[in-house]
């Protein structure tokens, strides 16, 4: 089976109770036992990383090539203005991540509306809510199966 990775940087360890009309009220851990779930459905194991620690996510980074299939990635705030985060991926390539976030940040503040790390990524996906991660991970299968 292959393992996916799930990193979840800045702040989401609040997803629940941080501003609910814009995250919702599910829970990070009840977001991943769902992506596990999932994962599993499509032949994935889903491995999760959550830090508020940069460089705790840029270790697990380097680390993933060679360990992980790819990586479905919602860094937060560090997705607008993290270029060590964005040179790291760009340094396991060709290891896929796909770029992940629960709110639409193209219809939010200006500032959320450039991501440093999509021209590293595959793709981008955005705005449904914690769906947007189930979406990524069916996004990083169909990718694997290529």
């Amino acid at each position: 089976m292959k393992k996916i990775l799930i990193i979840n940087g800045p702040n989401l360890n609040m997803v629940g109770v941080r501003e609910p009309g814009v995250y919702g009220t599910e829970t990070l851990a009840t977001i991943c036992e769902r992506i596990k779930k999932y994962a599993e459905s499509l032949g994935l194991e889903a491995e999760f990383i959550q830090s508020n620690h940069e460089g705790v996510i840029l270790d697990k980074i380097h680390e993933a090539k060679g360990e992980y299939a790819g990586v479905v990635i919602n860094a937060g705030a560090w997705t607008h203005y993290s270029y060590a985060l964005r040179d790291a991926i760009a340094a396991v390539k060709p290891l896929p991540f796909v770029e992940v976030h629960m709110s639409n940040i193209h219809a939010r503040e200006e500032f959320r509306h450039h991501s440093v790390i999509s021209p590293v990524c595959v793709g981008q996906i955005c705005g449904f809510g914690s769906e947007s991660y189930i979406l990524g991970v069916q996004a990083l299968a169909d990718i694997l199966d290529k």
